[in-house]
């Protein structure tokens, strides 16, 4: 089968449905899938889809986070950030890897992580125009 692409899936462990609001902190393991609305932190060991009707305002702690929703809070992450096609995250991201994808929204700042073990300071292209 030339030219398909195989699609990975990832089994979820647990859901918060599109038509659930939690308010609070959420703490768990295992991989968590967010359709819903959650008002509060997220400190989870695991990964972490957020789905296109997914909001959550708070907070984000966790391994990998697959975004085509929406996040209004900061993201700190051991591996890696996804935001996909309609994803918007308006908050700072602290991770190893960032993926961002056409017609994603990213509105805050971002620390790299892990990869840079010679302690040299990274300068982005804005960050150099600005001095």
């Amino acid at each position: 089968m030339l030219g398909k692409k195989k699609e990975s899936t990832i089994d979820i462990d647990s859901l918060i449905g599109e038509n659930i609001k939690i308010i609070g902190k959420i703490e768990g393991s295992g991989n968590l899938r967010i359709d819903g609305l959650v008002e509060g932190d997220i400190d989870y060991k695991g990964d972490i889809i957020i789905g296109e009707t997914g909001k959550v305002k708070g907070n984000i702690s966790c391994s990998n986070v697959s975004l085509t929703g929406k996040v209004e809070g900061n993201i700190k992450l051991k591996s890696k950030l996804t935001i996909l096609p309609k994803g918007k995250l308006i908050g700072d991201a602290e991770v190893a890897n960032l993926i961002i994808h056409e017609n994603a929204y990213f509105d805050g700042n971002c620390k790299m992580i892990g990869n840079n073990t010679s302690g040299d300071k990274i300068t982005t292209e804005s960050q150099q125009k600005n001095k």
